[in-house]
Parts: structure tokens; sequence; C-alpha cells
């Protein structure tokens, strides 16, 4: 198979879908891999690094998705990129398509077969795809958020720890996952009074035991989260439904009874948000600020620290490229059901039911799709 590998294009997105051990995995396999110029950039992998790993370098992304059966991204492709793909060709990305009614249409109308790496399943029931990034996100979280405590950067000027004498910050994180736990774990290692609530009880007694009581856990109502938001320094929105729209569970209302000068940090931006004030906001224009709250909502967070994000990354993804690479799309659907959750769009159907419960299409289920290939 030939493998696409462009240069990502979102605002200070600077991540790459394949290392330079990938690119050697694959071309051991009898893959060929084109990679677009500069795309390793941001990672410190030079175009000299992928060629001595057998990739051949070309000089813009109309050449990467012109040549190549599959394209390997990280970011959601933008509607330019939508607008290069083919009906004979296969997606493998981050999507969030409940989210972004636009990139569905395109990738509906592209006809392409599009295999999003957040709803690829586990044994477990977890997102081995979206583990890594959820990790990252919500270390992220903690960082920022103290950053944008200070003074100077339009907070309260409230340091997460306090110091002896002077109480630390509150912070309030909604959602106990993966991202929701790496939070917890960031912000009580700098000394912050830690809350966290989330609607799964054998959860929170999961995570009473990681902390030993250094946290306080609290089963997730409207009633506790008005309650816990409105005295908060930081508060973390860590909610995740797989494959669908981020519910509303923090109000405007909420919002206007926080402190002036409080933080929020809204991780499920990517699937719409978990705050009714939230809107997707940049690297190069994080915050804004709404009734006196600053608002951090970066749609790609871990893009941040991209090179830990990569490894990270392509550490999961791996092992599904090689999959669809070595067996084709439709073998390695077949194969393996998990991989099949992922495949979000095919032949100008929706395949994920949230997405198209989401955003109004006609669902045909993967197993159908993959039948009628």
């Amino acid at each position: 198979m030939k493998i696409g590998v462009p240069k990502e294009i979102k605002t200070l997105e600077f991540r790459v879908g394949m290392t330079p051990a990938g690119v050697r995995e694959l071309v051991h396999d009898g893959h060929d891999i084109v990679v677009e110029t500069n795309a390793g950039l941001g990672i410190g992998m030079f175009d000299e690094d992928y060629e001595r790993a057998g990739a051949t370098v070309l000089d813009s992304a109309e050449e990467v998705f012109a040549a190549a059966e599959m394209i390997v991204k990280v970011k959601e492709p933008q509607l330019n990129e939508c607008a290069m793909l083919r009906d004979d060709q296969v997606l493998f990305t981050y999507l969030h398509l409940a989210a972004d009614p636009d990139q569905t249409r395109a990738l509906v109308e592209s006809g392409t077969t599009a295999i999003a790496y957040e709803t690829v399943t586990a044994d477990d029931g977890s997102l081995p795809l979206l583990t890594p990034m959820s990790e990252v996100a919500g270390r992220l979280s903690i960082q920022s958020g103290a950053y944008h405590l200070q003074k100077a950067n339009g907070g309260r000027g409230v340091l997460l720890g306090g110091v002896p004498g002077v109480s630390p910050a509150k912070v309030v994180i909604i959602g106990g996952g993966v991202s929701g736990a790496n939070a917890a774990d960031m912000a009580i290692g700098l000394g912050a009074d830690v809350t966290i609530l989330d609607r799964s009880l054998p959860r929170l007694r999961e995570l009473d035991d990681i902390w030993g009581g250094r946290v306080r856990t609290v089963y997730s109502t409207k009633h506790d989260i008005d309650r816990q938001v409105k005295d908060a320094d930081l508060v973390v929105g860590a909610v995740l439904v797989a494959g669908a729209a981020a519910p509303k569970l923090v109000s405007a209302q909420n919002v206007k009874d926080m402190h002036t000068g409080a933080v929020i940090v809204d991780i499920s931006i990517d699937q719409g948000g978990c705050f009714e004030t939230s809107r997707p906001t940049t690297h190069a224009e994080p915050t804004y600020v709404v009734d006196g709250v600053v608002h951090y909502c970066v749609t790609n967070m871990p893009g941040a620290v991209p090179r830990t994000s990569t490894f990270a990354l392509t550490n999961a993804t791996l092992p599904f490229v090689k999959a669809l690479a070595n067996l084709g799309w439709r073998e390695a659907l077949i194969r393996d059901p998990h991989l099949a959750n992922g495949l979000n769009v095919h032949a100008g159907h929706v395949n994920h039911e949230a997405v198209a419960h989401d955003l109004g299409y006609e669902y045909l289920s993967a197993n159908d799709a993959v039948r009628a290939a």
C-alpha cells in the first residue's frame, strides 16, 4: 500500500502522523511511504530522517494526497484537505465529527473511507487511540490553568499550591476518566485542593483509592456542579461520550456565579465542549473572557507539546496502521471489530451511530458498510 503523511495545517499544530520509526516499520512490511516536506519539523524530525527510514519526501500536500491510498494524519482534515480526498482512499486520523458538521458533510461528499482514532475501542471498552492524547491534555489542563490564573495573564492571581499560611487554589474536575485523572494527578502534585465529579460510583471509589484521600470525590449532579463550580479557582471540563457531542454540564449562569478571574479549561471542546459558554480557540489565541471568567478552549491542546504528543500517539496508532496496510481496510475491519468501531464515514454514509444522531444523518452500521464494500 502507498501511505501518505501530510504536514498538519491546523493553527500552530506541530504534531505529525508518523515518525521515521513508523516509516521504517511499514517499509519493512513492503509498503511505500510518501511524506510532505517539513512534516516532522515540529518534533525535531527532518526530511533526511524520513528518507533514511525509507520514505519519499514530496513537495506539497497535493502530491501526497494524489499519490496515497491511505492518508495518516493527527488532526481532522481541514476543508481544503477534504477536497483532496477520493472515494478509493482511506483516511486514518482524529475526526471528532459530532461537533463539526462542515467536516462531516465534506467527508460524506468525498466518498472516502474515514476511520477515526477516537472511536476505535479495546476489549475493556476503553479508547486506546484517544487515551494518550487524553493523558497529555489532562496534564496540560493544569499547566495551562495555573498559567492563566496568574494576574498578568487575566486570572485571579492565585498560586495553585498556596504557601504556608495561605490556602491552595480550589480545582474542580468534571469527569473522572483518563483526562480527568491526569488533571487530578498534576493538580495534586502542585498542592491544589482538588475535587473530582463523576457519575460512576465504581470510578469514584477507584480514584479515591489511587490518591488515598488527597482528592475529594463527589457524585455528579446538577446541584453539586452548581455548588462546586461557584467557589472554584480552576474548573477543568473532562467529559466524554464516545463519538458524540459533549453534554453541556456547566451553564452560563454557573459561569456568571464564579469568581472574577477564575479559569475554565474545556478539554471536551473537540466534541463541542461541556460548558455553555465554550467556543473553540487556537494556540494563537487560546483564551477569551465571559463574565470575568477566563476560558481556555483550545481544540488541539496536545499540539502545544508536539514531540511528547507525537511519540505517545504514534506508539498507539502504529499497530492499527500496519493492520490497515497489511490487510487492506476491509479485511482489517472484519478481523478486528474494535477497529471497525473507528469507521465513521464510508462511501457517502455515516457509520457511527452517535455522529449520525447528533448531525441528522441516516446511520449505516460499520458491519453493513464493510459487507456492502
